[in-house]
C-alpha cells in the first residue's frame, strides 16, 4: 500500500501554514508537500515539520507576476534571469526547511510560441539540473481544461525533455488527475513511465475532490503502484469538498492508512 503525503497547498485552507503541517501530522499523515511557502519562513516551516514529526517533501517554484498572468517562469523567453533568481530562493528556501523535492513550474506560453518555448524550457532545466544537484526536481504536465495555455499537458512531453536533458534527478510528476483529466490510460502511463516517476499525486476525476468518487477507482491504481513496486509517495493534492477532516473519510472508504511506519522515508 502506498504512503500518502498531505498537500498542503489545498489541505485545511482556512489554516496558517504552520498550523496546516500541525493539522496533518494530528490526521496521520508522515509527510508534506507545499506549493508557495515564500511568505513564511523556512525555518519555522523546518522547526514545524520536526516538532510534528513528518517530513517535508517538495515545494514549487515561485510563479512570477500572477498579476500579469504568468504561472512559472521556466519557459518564457527573456525571464531566464529571473528564472534563475527564481530557482535560487525555490533551493535556499527548499534547503533550509528541509525539502528534497522542487516542483519547476513551466508557465503559459501562445501555442505559436511553444516550439522556442521547449528550447528555452530545455536550457534552464539543464542549469537548474546543476544548480540543484542534491535535489529531485520535478516536472507536472498540467492539464489545459484548469490552466489554458500552460506550456505542457502531456506526459510525453515531459519524458521527452527528461531524456534530452540527461540528468539523473530530473524526474516525472505523475499526477493522476492531471493525466485522467488530459490523457487517461493510467495504468499504461504508469507502466511506461515508471523509470522516469519521482512522485505521484492523486485526486478525483473530473471534481478534484477527495478520491472516493468520479472517474477513477483509486483501490485499483493504489493496487497497480504497488504491482508496479513504486515505493515513492503518494501526494493527496485534492480540493476538499468541505472541511478537511471531514473528507478524510476517504481514507476508510478506500480501505487504505495514513499510518505509514516512521522508518519509511525512501521516495
Amino acid at each position: 500500500m502506498p504512503k500518502f503525503s498531505a498537500n498542503l497547498g489545498f489541505l485545511w485552507p482556512d489554516r496558517s501554514l504552520l498550523a496546516r503541517i500541525a493539522a496533518a501530522a494530528q490526521a496521520g499523515f508522515k509527510a508534506v508537500e507545499l506549493h508557495w511557502p515564500y511568505d513564511i519562513p523556512a525555518s519555522e516551516v523546518h522547526i514545524a515539520c520536526a516538532e510534528h514529526g513528518v517530513r517535508l517533501l517538495a515545494l514549487n517554484t515561485p510563479l512570477g507576476d500572477t498579476a500579469k498572468g504568468e504561472f512559472g517562469l521556466a519557459v518564457l523567453e527573456g525571464r531566464q534571469k529571473d528564472f534563475e533568481t527564481s530557482l535560487d530562493q525555490a533551493i535556499d528556501y527548499a534547503r533550509t526547511a528541509g525539502a528534497s523535492a522542487i516542483h519547476v513550474m513551466a508557465g503559459v506560453v501562445p501555442v505559436a510560441d511553444k516550439p522556442r518555448a521547449r528550447q528555452v524550457f530545455a536550457q534552464n532545466l539543464a542549469l537548474a539540473a546543476q544548480k540543484a544537484a542534491d535535489f529531485k526536481l520535478l516536472l507536472e504536465p498540467i492539464n489545459q481544461r484548469d490552466k489554458p495555455g500552460y506550456f505542457y499537458s502531456t506526459l510525453e512531453e515531459a519524458a521527452s525533455l527528461i531524456a534530452e536533458i540527461g540528468a539523473s534527478n530530473l524526474k516525472i510528476m505523475f499526477d493522476v488527475y492531471h493525466v485522467g483529466v488530459s490523457q487517461g490510460d493510467i495504468f499504461k502511463r504508469l507502466e511506461h513511465h515508471l523509470p522516469m516517476i519521482g512522485h505521484v499525486q492523486i485526486a478525483a476525476v473530473p471534481s478534484r475532490a477527495e478520491p472516493d468518487e468520479g472517474e477513477i477507482a483509486y483501490p485499483a491504481v493504489f493496487a497497480e503502484l504497488d504491482r508496479l513496486g513504486y515505493s515513492g509517495w503518494v501526494g493527496c493534492e485534492y480540493k476538499p469538498r468541505g472541511a478537511t477532516d471531514d473528507g478524510l473519510s476517504w481514507v476508510k472508504t478506500l480501505g487504505v492508512s495514513l499510518e505509514q511506519q516512521d522508518s519509511i522515508w525512501n521516495e
